[in-house]
């Protein structure tokens, strides 16, 4: 039997930028993406600190080192600029085998930028 487990959650990132006329997704600075093993077009949940909001998009791929952090087409009305959100990942693993996983957390400080 396989289970859903948390993979990677990128914490108190802020919200730089919401394009409302695209298409969807959230688009993370390449940087962030890396470091939380996450690949572009992965299925993501957001969770939005400010306003309770919980919904999925994909991620897309932003400029590396920019801080990007960008609400694209209907996730545009789910958080605005300046909103924290944690971003989190999720892997199909094996009961036994998710005993003995942990999930990589890669926390944000000012501009987005990665602390540890």
């Amino acid at each position: 039997m396989t289970i859903e487990f948390c993979y990677s959650k990128i914490t108190y990132a802020v919200v730089t930028q919401a394009e409302l006329y695209y298409e969807g997704s959230i688009t993370i600075d390449e940087k962030i993406l890396q470091a939380a093993e996450i690949v572009p077009g992965q299925k993501l949940q957001i969770v939005n600190i400010n306003n309770g909001q919980r919904f999925e998009t994909y991620a897309i791929a932003g400029e590396a080192g920019s801080g990007a952090i960008c609400l694209n087409g209907p996730a545009a009305r789910l958080g605005m600029v300046g909103d924290q959100i944690h971003i989190l990942s999720y892997v199909h693993v094996d009961r036994d085998q998710a005993r003995s996983m942990k999930t990589r957390v890669i926390d944000l400080g000012e501009g987005n930028q990665i602390k540890s």
